[in-house]
């Protein structure tokens, strides 16, 4: 069972809990308290910055999906690489208008069907991560399968 769901089994509700302590400039490390923590800056000097690491949570959210969904099909994925594009409005706030995502797997017996089944069902139904954003930002994706051409 999964962890939201034996949460909700217990009528919880799941809590995230970050800390964000600035270092400097527009420099920040954040993570949860007495765990191991990332850089996150607006300069991009010293790591990621805001918008980065939002892109980062849905490539890594919708990811953990696909290589689940793909392994309870008994297709294990041997690589798996993301490519994420977010193109901002020129206005501020610079907000995501749009992305664009590059699905690029690897491995043995996984066919495209089930791969793009996958990653469809990681961004329209269980991505956290996307249910959270502007429903209004359109993703497009595509899927490079065993080096193949993409699927547009």
């Amino acid at each position: 069972m999964s962890v939201t769901r034996e949460y909700q089994a217990q009528g919880k509700k799941r809590v995230n809990h970050i800390v964000a302590h600035w270092t400097e400039g527009e420099a920040f490390d954040v993570g949860q308290p007495g765990q191991p923590s990332v850089r996150i800056d607006g300069t991009r000097k010293t790591g990621p910055g805001p918008v980065d690491v939002l892109l980062s949570a849905l490539a890594t959210c919708s990811s953990m999906d696909v290589v689940s969904i793909l392994a309870k099909r008994r297709m294990p994925i041997a690589s798996l690489d993301i490519d994420v594009r977010g193109e901002r409005a020129t206005t501020m706030p610079a907000k995501l208008t749009s992305i664009a995502m590059i699905y690029r797997i690897t491995g043995d017996g996984i066919d495209r069907e089930s791969a793009e089944l996958a990653i469809d069902l990681a961004l329209n139904k269980y991505c956290s991560v996307r249910d959270s954003l502007d429903p209004a930002i359109p993703i497009e994706w595509t899927l490079v399968l065993n080096e193949d051409r993409p699927t547009p």
